[in-house]
């Protein structure tokens, strides 16, 4: 029997066969506790700051501005509430598209007595910058615009708020957990002061992340304990996964242009195949300014859940993995103004570096038949 062909990569990716072998190597040899003083934790320590070091050349950080997390949930709660509860008092502007490790963070502030704001989207899914600009107040204290949609693989005009935000003083933060490791990340370029890193969306472990502090910023913390992580983040270094971390870093960092070339081709070829499937098929964002390896599209007059249930051999997702499953229209189509009945026909295909021509090819064949 045929393995259901992957194209859900936007909810997770498999780990890469070297970055299981780094953390086995790990779990097994280098077991050590990094805040041991011996020789097993001194080398503990050496492995805990390449892995920093890696994650830092991929984004274009120094080692000292990255911080290990468990993932990106955390992250992105670390840095809406270390920034917004070190004031009594603020103002937040996040878009309506965010994850809901963004959004649900910001309703709690909301309910805490902070004033927050919600920044439309265009009917292709992208923030204005000018909005960003007119929507700021004296009192705003941070910023919130995730690099690239997880539903359409939108990417933000990043580098034009955080310019608008720094001609204003105001903290600027991206969620870059579906953009790291698949497209070139520079935070030097993006001019942001915080950036979210999640592991499990470029190949390493699930539970393991990163948040990037730009040096000078301040974070309150969010979790007590000793003084791990420069204290934000208390607690024994989970030393397998962040070495995996560091070594997916490495092997994005080594082929990340030539990468994208060549799933952007095979999502293209998906989209033309199936245009010629449903000619009716409707196309979700900008191809020029979407993530290479995503394909978010709708089947108008059909039920994205009830083709996917008859083409079985696929693995792809209705909407975000977070709320898969649902009838319910997701709140980024929601967002972009999508009509109810085109947002119930969207399927999100995701491709990654495990998928092969002979992929596409067949999942156009199940998706001729499921249509």
């Amino acid at each position: 029997m045929n393995r259901p062909v992957y194209l859900d990569y936007n909810a997770t990716t498999p780990v890469l066969p070297e970055v299981a072998e780094t953390v086995r190597f790990c779990l097994t040899e280098e077991f050590g506790n990094p805040s041991s003083g011996h020789a097993y934790g001194l080398r503990a320590k050496e492995i805990l700051e390449e892995a920093r070091r890696a994650l830092a050349r991929l984004i274009a950080a120094d080692s000292e501005e990255i911080l290990f997390v468990s993932g990106g949930t955390e992250a992105n709660n670390l840095a809406l509430f270390g920034t917004v509860l070190r004031r009594e008092r603020g103002h937040v502007l996040i878009s309506k598209i965010e994850h809901p490790s963004v959004l649900e963070p910001a309703l709690r502030l909301l309910e805490m007595g902070y004033a927050v704001d919600f920044l439309p989207v265009d009917g292709k899914g992208y923030v204005d910058p000018e909005e960003v600009r007119r929507r700021l107040r004296p009192e705003t204290v941070l910023v919130s615009v995730m690099l690239a949609n997880n539903e359409t693989g939108a990417i933000q005009p990043v580098a034009e708020i955080a310019k608008v935000c720094r001609e204003a003083e105001v903290l600027f933060h991206t969620d870059a957990a579906q953009a790291v490791g698949k497209i070139p990340v520079s935070v030097k370029e993006i001019g942001c002061d915080l950036l979210t890193i999640a592991g499990h969306k470029m190949y390493a472990p699930k539970g393991i992340g990163a948040l990037y502090i730009r040096k000078g910023v301040e974070l309150s913390r969010i979790l007590f304990g000793a003084g791990q992580e420069r204290g934000l983040r208390p607690g024994t270094e989970p030393m397998a996964l962040i070495a995996g971390l560091g070594k997916a870093a490495e092997v994005a960092a080594s082929d990340l242009r030539e990468e994208a070339e060549r799933e952007k081709y095979l999502r293209e070829r998906l989209w033309e195949g199936l245009n010629e499937i449903y000619p009716k098929t409707i196309r979700h964002g900008d191809p020029e300014l979407t993530l290479p390896n995503t394909l978010s599209v709708s089947f108008p007059g059909l039920s994205a859940a009830e083709v996917l249930s008859r083409a079985r051999g696929i693995c792809a997702s209705t909407g975000s993995a977070c709320h898969d499953r649902a009838e319910a229209i997701s709140h980024v189509l929601s967002a972009m103004g999508v009509p109810p009945e085109v947002a119930r026909g969207t399927i999100r295909f995701s491709l990654g570096r495990f998928t092969t021509l002979e992929d596409i090819d067949r999942a156009l064949e199940i998706l001729r038949e499921g249509i």
